[in-house]
Parts: structure tokens; sequence; C-alpha cells
């Protein structure tokens, strides 16, 4: 077979990977496998030909997700073109890395920088995208946590990094320019890595529990206003769907946006609330659109049987112009409150881990298709920081996960007019290594990707690498 013939496969191949291995729906372990074989391929044939096939093979396969982007009513399409083609042209950029530095016999720099370069370029997106982070190679892996512990040091980026690393590593191995010891220094290095999380022991979470419910409706409807006969139909049917919860629930949590209050209205959504409240001693948080002098807020109400509500309001709205975003955290007798797409963001995830905040409740609204990405993505935080998660979606995935990344119980929504998961949830212990530090890790793999960068541009001692179609 001609090269033109193995471009073509290996293109084919990482496509079909890629697509049943990320997006909205992954099997985690084809994750790992996606970028092999373009990774193979890279040295074997022309720099450009090789991150063409890298741009095609990865954009083809997120073909899974197209149409979620497209149609999303929280990602403008031209930031889904941008997401989409950037993602592709950042593989490639990677893979034109890698294969530069293979070439030039750098084996175990080429298997550290290419995921570095692919890392920094993720990182780099979290900070200036307004909808901020989820659906990447880190949430593929949310279902093992076994992978997903590294998260605690790392933050989510070293998982990101290792999903890439350990194809690059394998194809660094078998490339063509790579001779000696330098075969072998990136298997190595990733088998070391691979076997600290198999023996990685942590101590069992023996701390308290909180018996939480998540409540969510079967139909989504935004911001109903409770002072209309409708939000106030709707008011019942939550209050009647709470008082019948199993008994020895603590805290009930409904999805985001549920009701919309302004000053007249919300006290009497709070005493409906409260009084359910005091006759299953339990708190209840709810999604509010709150309308106040300060501003329009998205905003977490949390509702105790005895004393004031707590609000928390949304850092992140997107490109919802007509919402103001909070600046604080808020603490229900020490468990805390986010809301919705505050989780695709570092903070306030981090400033939660920081002050040791073991348990933090986050009414949502998804799509229906992101739904698991999405719970998964607040599973993620939840690992990062060292805290519990409790979410509760509307058209998605209500799960509750202990702070280690254990799924204790989920669901998807549909098919009856409420859909209620109940778990006891153990408190995390916060203050985990990630919370204190903070992105180093991304910043490392900027160092890694200039030194690639530097090595790259140095003029080679020796020819480049020539091959044949035999070594394909």
């Amino acid at each position: 077979m001609n090269k033109l013939g193995w471009a073509v496969v290996a293109t084919v191949a990482s496509a079909a990977l890629f697509f049943f291995g990320t997006g909205l729906d992954p099997v985690p372990e084809l994750a790992w496998l996606a970028p092999l074989p373009i990774f193979l391929l890279t040295p074997r044939v022309p720099g450009a030909a090789a991150m063409a096939c890298a741009f095609v093979a990865y954009l083809a396969g997120s073909a899974g997700s197209w149409n979620y982007f497209w149609h999303s009513l929280a990602i403008p399409r031209p930031a889904a073109v941008a997401i989409l083609g950037g993602s592709a042209l950042s593989f490639a950029l990677a893979t034109g890395l890698f294969r530069l530095l293979v070439r030039r016999g750098h084996g175990l720099l080429a298997a550290l920088a290419a995921p570095a370069l692919w890392t920094v370029v993720l990182y780099v997106v979290s900070l200036v995208n307004p909808t901020g982070v989820m659906d990447t190679l880190m949430t593929t892996q949310a279902d093992r946590p076994s992978v997903l512990r590294l998260a605690a040091v790392t933050g989510g980026w070293g998982v990101e990094f290792l999903v890439l690393f350990a194809p690059a590593a394998v194809a660094a191995a078998l490339a063509p320019g790579v001779r000696g010891l330098a075969r072998l220094a990136g298997l190595v290095t990733v088998a070391a890595a691979l076997g600290g999380l198999v023996f990685w022991t942590t101590p069992a979470q023996a701390g308290p529990s909180t018996r939480v419910a998540l409540v969510a409706p079967g139909q989504s409807r935004w911001a109903v206003d409770v002072a209309t006969p409708d939000g106030q139909a709707l008011l019942r049917s939550y209050v009647d769907r709470i008082g019948r919860l199993p008994d020895g629930v603590q805290v009930v949590v409904l999805p985001e946006a549920v009701f919309a209050v302004d000053q007249t209205s919300r006290p009497r959504l709070v005493e409906a609330f409260a009084e359910v409240a005091r006759t299953r001693n339990l708190d209840v948080v709810t999604g509010v659109v709150d309308t106040t002098p300060d501003g329009r807020f998205n905003a977490a109400l949390a509702i105790p049987p005895s004393g004031p509500p707590v609000e928390y309001r949304k850092w992140h709205n997107g490109d919802s112009p007509n919402m103001a975003s909070g600046t604080q955290l808020a603490h229900l007798a020490g468990i805390g409150l986010m809301v919705c797409m505050d989780v695709n963001f570092g903070n306030p995830s981090r400033d939660y881990g920081r002050a040791g905040t073991g348990l933090v409740l986050i009414p949502a609204s998804d799509e229906d298709v992101d739904g698991w990405a999405h719970s998964r993505t607040a599973l993620i935080r939840g690992v990062e920081n060292g805290f519990s998660v409790a979410w509760s979606a509307t058209r998605g995935t209500p799960m509750l996960a202990d702070s280690r990344g254990h799924v204790l119980a989920d669901a998807h929504t549909g098919g009856s007019p409420f859909t209620v998961v109940v778990a006891n949830v153990p408190l995390g212990p916060g203050k985990t290594p990630y919370a204190r530090f903070g992105d180093w890790f991304a910043w490392l793999c900027g160092l890694v990707t200039l030194a690639g960068l530097a090595v790259g541009a140095r003029r080679p001692s020796l020819s480049p690498v020539t091959t044949n179609v035999s070594q394909v």
C-alpha cells in the first residue's frame, strides 16, 4: 500500500475511534486509542499531509456532536463553528509538533509536547470562552474514578494530557526517527503514570453523609412567574412531590430557574417551601430568576425549615446580557451552592474547595443530549476540589456523586412528571492540592510546549529522516 493509502486508512480509523470514544456518549477506552493511528502515520508522510489528516480525523470524529452544537441554545453558532474547527486545528497543530520532534529523534519530548500543546490551548480557551469548557477528553473519563482521581492534584488538565500522552508515547516508540533509549523513555513514563494511578490508595471516606433528593420535572419550563395562577399550580406540584419523598431526606434540590420572583412574589415562594421544609425537616433548594433592585439574577435559593433563606447568584451567564452576575460564594449550614454553567469554569468551584466545602448543590438545566456530559463536568469539578456534587437538571441527568468521582445515583429526565434521585452523599474533604495550587499543571504544559517548539525550531544536526512505504 502506498503512502496515500495508509493516510486514508489512518484517517478513517482515527475518525471512527474519535466518533465512538468522545462526544456526548463516549466509550472511555476508545478515547485513548483515537489519536494513535494519526500519530503512527505522522512521521511517515509529509508534514502538510500529516496535519491535514489529523484535522479531518478529528473533525469527522466529532460528527456526533455537530447537531448539538448547531442547535444548542447556550452556544451561538459562530462559537459552535469555532469550537469544532478550533479543536480539529489544535489536534492538527499537536500532530505537527509531534512529527517535527520525532523526526529529529526526540521521542520523549515529542510524546510530551504534543499533548501539552493540546492541553494549554484548551486551558486558554477556558479562560476566554464565555460558555467555558465541557465535553473534552477529560470528560470521556468521568465514569472512570481510578483515572479521574488524578484531577485532585493536576485538575482535569492532567487527565486531558494523559489521554493524549499514552498514544503519543506508543507512536514515538515506533517512529522511524527515534533510536535507542529514546524509544523507551515515553513508554516508561506512561507506565509509571498509569501504574501510579492503579496503586494510588486513599483512606475510605468515613465522614458524615447527607441524604439528598433531586426532583426534576419531565417537562422543561423556564422561570414561571410564581405570582401567576400557572406559577402557583407549579409551586403546589413541587410542594406535593417534596411531601412524598422518602423518610430521612435532609436536602432536596430542584432544577435551575424553576420560578421567576421579584420583591413582591418572593415571600410567597419562600413561605410555601418553608412550610414543607418544616413539615419534613429538610432544606429546599430551588433555581429562581430573581429580579431585585440590584439587577436580574439567575440564582439558587436555599430555604431551611427555620431562619432566613440563602441566595447564591450565578457567576457565569454566557451570552445572556439581561442577567447580572454574582461574585460571592454562598453556604447553607456549610453546604455550598452553584448554578449550572458555573461548573464549566474553574471558579467558583476552586473557591469552594479552598474553603473546605464538602458538598455543593447545583440547580441546572440542559438540552437532553448533553445531560450526561454536563453532569460529568460537575463531577470533575467535585473531584478537582474535594467536594461531593448534587446536580439537579431539567432535560438532563440528575446526579449524586461523591468527591472521588463515584456516581452514587443518577437518572435521565423524561417519561414521568418528576424524576427523583435519592442517595446518602458523604461530605468531601475539600482543600485538594488542585484547590490549593490552581492550574499549575496547565502552566507546566505551557512550558513543555515552549520547550518542544524551541527544540523543533533549531536546525537539525542530521538530515531529516527519510522513510519508504515499507516502514509504514
